[in-house]
């Protein structure tokens, strides 16, 4: 819903009016100001309620975390090995 009200917003804009137009919307303040709420509502949703979720967003935090620290390498050991097998 969230995107569907900001590209209501932008679609009337010109394409220089726009930069001016997000200028605001991204400023420091205001993304320091949605993520404390984001926090207050994470806290409030999941702490709160003494509920399991947390643990498992940590889990799989983790799981996509070291995927992506271990891409690169795992994608030049598959060059490697196509460059090999090529040969």
């Amino acid at each position: 819903m969230a995107m569907r009200a900001f590209y209501k917003e932008i679609k009337g804009l010109k394409v220089k009016e726009l930069p001016s137009h997000l200028k605001p919307i991204f400023s420091i303040s205001n993304l320091k100001n949605a993520g404390g709420r984001a926090l207050d509502n994470y806290h409030a949703k999941y702490i709160e309620t003494s509920s399991v979720d947390p643990l498992l967003h940590i889990c799989f935090g983790g799981m996509i975390f070291s995927y992506l620290v271990a891409l690169p390498e795992e994608r030049r050991h598959l060059q490697h090995q196509q460059d090999h097998a090529a040969h």
